[in-house]
């Protein structure tokens, strides 16, 4: 993909269905004994993996016209695969299905791509074994693949994480689900809470209140239609896009705004962006609204620790956003970045340095001098097989005289089909 210099981007835009949501749509729907038709689910490859894996568990899925149907037959109507389970670059796909297959009475293997097997797994496979689960992994059950024989039944527990992670809480809260006795986890931040809304959805039993999430056992989900908000990640770019160049206004209809979601939203905000959120409703369970955005002066700030577990996904881009801030903003206690797709940290601090933004590499984050005026140098970039890296890249060289070249921004996909049409579309 190659980026270069444009004047303003303008027009209405719809965004993809959100990522985490849709992941959690197909594997909670799976659980339930009815056929629950999903609209605006996300046909990325990552959320593909997820049909894929279910399928392979012998859970009947078909696409009728855009919808997905999956026809649930619960964790007991699965059955043992006869090959790996492969999930690709989705680590939500692998945690996820962890905590629901850790309740089978039979032997899976799942596995990814070398990404996903390098990224810890100890965080889910230490409190599955906990709960009674058979489960193991590579390099002294730190990593992937993971190979997990089931249970003689699971128990609940109290966990009390070191880190806030959705993908480790819901890992641990479906298989909560089938437990004997309650589950709680208790996490030092907020995360998201996509899980917990979709499982009270289906009518579980559960509580929750950001920091903790109580599931009790022996709920009957029920299947219910679905409708998959826009993902409020992708939408970052546009809206980033649109604060940086001259003469610009967007709106993006119908997306997620998910209260542990919006937190980037209001950094922006305090950077100076001018976002409007307006026609808030609510869908499924998720807050949906329309977010508008238009040319802003930013300034640098600090980022707050308590903000990190919620802007994870979106801080690749609020770099992008801070590059072309005047003054300085810093970022910390975003260790967890150095364990995404790529290690984000090295990632973001080597490719915008060669881009000629003044950035500085920290242990658990960065510190990012930006200027107003800042035009960013061209040249050939890597995206170290990273999507969120990837489009940051390509909104970075919005304000470039020359071109910038993307390598694999094939990684796009992952999470955004069409991205580069899309932005293409409302450029000028």
């Amino acid at each position: 993909m190659e980026s270069g210099r444009a004047k303003s981007i303008n027009g209405e835009v719809k965004i993809p269905g959100d990522k985490s949501i849709s992941h959690r749509s197909a594997i909670i729907s799976s659980l339930t004994k009815e056929t629950v038709i999903i609209k605006n689910y996300l046909y990325s490859s990552d959320c593909i993996n997820t049909i894929e894996v279910l399928k392979k568990l012998g859970v009947s899925i078909e696409k009728i016209d855009d919808n997905l149907a999956i026809h649930g037959k619960g964790v007991e109507g699965y059955k043992e695969p006869d090959d790996i389970l492969y999930v690709g670059n989705s680590g939500t796909t692998m945690r996820l299905m962890c905590g629901v297959l850790a309740a089978t009475g039979f032997i899976s293997v799942l596995s990814g791509d070398s990404s996903i097997n390098s990224r810890p797994m100890g965080r889910i496979i230490e409190p599955l074994s906990s709960m009674g689960a058979s489960i193991t992994g590579r390099c002294n059950n730190t990593k992937a693949p993971v190979i997990i024989s089931g249970s003689n039944g699971l128990k609940g527990m109290v966990f009390k994480t070191d880190i806030s992670s959705a993908q480790v809480k819901s890992c641990i809260t479906l298989a909560g689900l089938f437990a004997d006795g309650i589950t709680e986890i208790i996490q030092p931040e907020i995360s998201r809470d996509h899980t917990e809304r979709m499982l009270e959805y289906f009518n579980a039993s559960i509580e929750y209140d950001g920091r903790h999430t109580k599931i009790y056992p022996g709920s009957t989900l029920n299947g219910k239609n679905l409708y998959i908000p826009g993902d409020i990640s992708s939408a970052a770019y546009f809206i980033v896009a649109s604060l940086l160049l001259n003469n610009s206004h967007i709106i993006i209809k119908d997306v997620g705004i998910n209260p542990t979601r919006t937190h980037y939203l209001d950094i922006l905000k305090k950077m100076g962006a001018l976002i409007d959120v307006r026609n808030r409703r609510t869908i499924n369970n998720e807050q949906v609204a329309d977010i508008e955005s238009c040319t802003s002066q930013l300034k640098g700030m600090e980022i707050e620790k308590n903000f990190i577990p919620n802007i994870i996904d979106e801080i690749p881009v609020i770099c992008v956003a801070a590059s072309y801030a005047e003054g300085q903003t810093i970022i910390s206690g975003a260790g967890e970045l150095r364990f995404k797709e790529s290690d984000r940290i090295k990632s973001i601090s080597g490719q915008f340095r060669k881009a000629g933004v003044n950035i500085i590499e920290k242990e658990d984050g960065l510190v990012i001098n930006g200027k107003k005026e800042f035009n960013p140098s061209g040249g050939t970039f890597e995206s170290f097989g990273d999507h969120r890296i990837a489009m940051s890249l390509a909104i970075l060289g919005l304000r470039s005289e020359n071109t910038i070249k993307i390598l694999g921004s094939e990684c796009i996909d992952t999470s955004f089909p069409g991205f580069k049409y899309e932005l293409k579309k409302l450029l000028n």
